[in-house]
């Protein structure tokens, strides 16, 4: 799989550098371009499809930050590339890839592009894969509190579930049910069967998912039509199950 890529690095021997190292030991990068500064990278990228961007956080007039800032529903995934290891927990918090330390070691290189391959690979394959929802095919059954008892339910009929602070909106095809009950409660109790926690506020069958929308942390929709939002954090724990 070639990986579509371009350089945002002020520096010009360390663009060398990288290039030259891209090019003799990541032979699927294909770099697209290369930018010197935060407003360059952002033209470089509004005319790219591009899979990664190798990223320096200081840059004359901003930093990665303030690029990826300006970037909230990218597509692409990010390797840091600083003499600076003081900003690792930034960049953690805005969901790189990598983060590589100057002077670059070669083999962390490889490992950062392989990295990003394997998620590349991950959403591909899923971008226009329909999943058939199958009726049934998850056995067992759930038993719901009520006020005058509980109800009891098919699990394979739950599409999804949605936190509503200390409730939960359980979705079924035609029909929501409000239990007074976390959607960490229901995580828990679904954890033998195929439900992800995709996002803070759902929880997902993944037997009734139909199609994967690329993004940052994308986006699915399932059976009915609904498409629920991906945390970029658990893009990878549903990625699995596929």
């Amino acid at each position: 799989m070639t990986l579509n890529a371009i350089l945002v690095e002020d520096e010009a021997n360390s663009r060398e550098i990288l290039r030259n190292y891209l090019g003799k030991y990541c032979t699927n990068v294909k770099l697209l371009g290369e930018a010197a500064s935060i407003q360059e990278g952002l033209d470089l990228i509004s005319k790219n499809d591009l899979d990664l961007v190798f990223l320096d956080v200081e840059m004359p007039f901003g930093n990665a930050f303030d690029l990826l800032d300006e970037l909230p529903d990218r597509s692409f995934e990010t390797v840091f590339v600083t003499a600076y290891n003081q900003y690792a927990m930034d960049a953690l918090n805005s969901h790189a890839a990598y983060y590589l330390m100057k002077p670059i070691n070669i083999d962390e290189l490889v490992k950062a592009v392989e990295y990003v391959q394997e998620i590349k690979q991950k959403e591909n394959e899923l971008e226009d894969k329909v999943l058939q929802p199958k009726l049934k095919s998850v056995q067992g059954k759930i038993t719901l509190p009520q006020q005058d008892g509980f109800q009891v339910l098919n699990v394979a009929d739950i599409l999804y579930c949605k936190a509503d602070d200390n409730y939960t909106e359980i979705y079924l095809e035609n029909k929501k049910i409000l239990v007074s009950k976390t959607l960490k409660y229901f995580e828990e109790a679904l954890a033998d069967f195929s439900f992800a926690r995709i996002h803070k506020s759902y929880l997902v069958n993944v037997e009734e998912v139909v199609k994967y929308r690329k993004g940052k942390g994308g986006s699915v929709v399932v059976s009915n039509g609904k498409e629920l939002l991906v945390s970029a954090s658990k893009k990878k724990e549903l990625l699995a199950y596929f």
